[in-house]
């Protein structure tokens, strides 16, 4: 099947340039990362059901794995929404490489969308933590996968997902010359991100992975 051209993107988020500034002028080590990523930044598909979709394919795999599988799976269906993905196979999606416990994830989270509804036309209007409660109440949606959320679709701009594990190794190699760090050392560097540590965690996850993550 011929691949897609997904014309759901949208420019990247108004602040990230301003962002960028004050941030290499706040860290020194993301004075020398943000330099050699100088792009568009989080860019955002709009469409809030790929987004968590999305972000399920990628719970605890590694960039590459995610997008390789999420590949297969696009290739599986028409279109990826709500009603195909009711509609689809267990076996044609566990073909794709999904888990059994995703793939009911995935179709728990379509039936929120199909039958049930969620408040997405509020969602611009609620805080970060808000948003968070709402996400987690819907089965196979954690902290981790509402943050990437609250990121991609909301381009919300002082996200620190702390349960990412490219974040935290990005941190260890970039802060502590390649020493594990816990969840409060990444949290006590990344106060020095704040407003903006969304930002600052796009740009770290690349200085690990080049490729942009998307969700």
């Amino acid at each position: 099947m011929a691949k897609r051209i997904d014309m759901t993107k949208e420019v990247s988020a108004d602040y990230w340039d301003d962002a960028c500034i004050k941030l290499m002028k706040q860290d020194r080590i993301l004075k020398k990362i943000i330099p050699k990523f100088k792009d568009t930044g989080v860019v955002s598909r709009g469409d809030p059901f790929l987004t968590l979709a999305r972000s399920i394919v990628g719970q605890q795999i590694s960039v590459a794995s995610a997008q390789a599988v999420w590949n297969r799976f696009e290739a599986s269906l028409d279109k990826v929404n709500p009603k195909q993905v009711i509609a689809a196979e267990f076996e044609s999606l566990k073909a794709v490489g999904l888990s059994g416990r995703k793939i009911e994830y995935i179709k728990d989270l379509a039936e929120h969308f199909q039958n049930q509804g969620l408040s997405r036309t509020k969602w611009h209007q609620l805080d970060d933590e808000s948003v968070i409660k709402e996400l987690t109440n819907i089965r196979g949606i954690g902290r981790w996968t509402a943050e990437m959320f609250l990121i991609f679709n909301l381009k919300r701009p002082d996200i620190l997902p702390l349960d990412d594990i490219g974040l935290l190794r990005a941190i260890s190699i970039n802060y502590f010359s390649g020493e594990k760090v816990t969840r409060s050392e990444a949290r006590e560097v990344a106060e020095n991100w704040a407003p903006w540590r969304t930002v600052a965690t796009w740009y770290l996850w690349r200085s690990i992975d080049p490729i942009p993550v998307d969700y």
